[in-house]
């Protein structure tokens, strides 16, 4: 482990930490000096249009009276106190049927009906609050005992929840065995296939090297005017020395193959040997680091018992002290009972 390259990239994180933290901090203030500038100018505003209506009320009261307008008799608010009653009692002769201004719920027993039918619905509001106080304590009741069903329904469902997670768990490694099988089926068939196309491959090449269309001799097509004079129409192929030099090219692509498939594994072993090590590395790590705490933790114990010793002595010193001042009988008694 790099431990200097990790320990720069936390140094790196933490700066760009400190860096975001103190913009979001800029932001943060700019955001609530311009939230004050806001509040100031609305409440600029707020008392602008504060003072135009102050302003506009006392220009209408004083300028601009109810009593100064032409309409006035008819909007005159004590016009109702100043006309004469529309009627003196029930039997009001004036009180015709034309005249609608009587109606039922509007006699003079007005007051003694009202106080009745008040009393009457505060009986009725006392009865609906004892039957509203019983119907709470019926719906606290189910409440009660749908909470203790929901209790009953949640264990149920968590311990079904554990089964299936514990199955699920199951299935997941039935499914890791069932792909590491299939893994190393399918390598095997992919090994075997392709043994398989390189024994076809060479009895398809070996076919073709001896066969009736490839053992013609190829001398007759050759032209009269020389060796690199070809009869298309005699042509059966090729000459020996081409021959060898066609086997001679496939045997150094062969070789060129080998070799490459060669270092291709050379490279995967020392791939193979560098996690090793780097694994082997991180083993020793943790198994001293492991070491390292059982030492501090052996350490911290001992701290620990010697501490409690001191308290111990400590605590008897105080007893002694608190004792010394009773009988030399009793102080024995209690010495001895507190030390057991």
């Amino acid at each position: 482990i790099d431990k200097d390259a990790l320990d720069a990239q936390v140094k790196e994180r933490k700066i760009q930490e400190a860096a975001e933290k103190a913009q979001h901090e800029k932001f943060a203030h700019d955001m609530k000096k311009n939230d004050k500038l806001m509040c100031l100018l609305e409440e600029r505003q707020k008392n602008e249009i504060k003072d135009m209506n102050r302003a506009l009320t006392e220009f209408h009261k004083n300028f601009q009276k109810p009593e100064t307008r032409r309409e006035f008799d008819l909007n005159d608010p004590q016009a109702l106190k100043k006309d004469r009653p529309a009627r003196v009692s029930d039997s009001d002769p004036r009180c015709t049927i034309s005249g609608m201004q009587k109606f039922m719920g509007e006699d003079l027993n007005y007051d003694q009906r009202m106080k009745f039918q008040k009393e009457q619905f505060r009986e009725w509001s006392l009865q609906q609050q004892k039957d509203w106080k019983n119907a709470l304590a019926d719906q606290k009741l189910a409440d009660d005992l749908y909470d203790k069903f929901r209790i009953e329904l949640d264990r149920k469902i968590m311990e079904e929840q554990r089964k299936e997670e514990q199955s699920r768990r199951v299935v997941c490694a039935a499914t890791k065995d069932f792909n590491r099988i299939q893994v190393a089926e399918l390598d095997h068939k992919n090994e075997l296939e392709k043994a398989q196309k390189i024994k076809d491959d060479m009895d398809e090449i070996t076919f073709l090297l001896r066969g009736d269309l490839l053992s013609e001799n190829p001398d007759q097509a050759i032209g009269p005017l020389g060796k690199h004079h070809v009869l298309v129409d005699r042509w059966k192929g090729m000459n020996q020395e081409q021959l060898m030099a066609i086997r001679q090219f496939q045997k150094e692509q062969a070789l060129e193959k080998l070799r490459v498939r060669d270092q291709e594994r050379r490279r995967d072993a020392e791939w193979d040997r560098q996690r090793l090590q780097t694994a082997r590395a991180q083993l020793l790590w943790e198994r001293q680091q492991q070491r390292q705490n059982r030492v501090r933790r052996r350490d911290l114990d001992f701290v620990n018992a010697e501490l409690s010793q001191e308290q111990k002595v400590k605590n008897i010193y105080l007893k002694e002290e608190e004792y010394s001042n009773i009988p030399t009988d009793e102080f024995y008694a209690q010495f001895n009972t507190t030390t057991r």
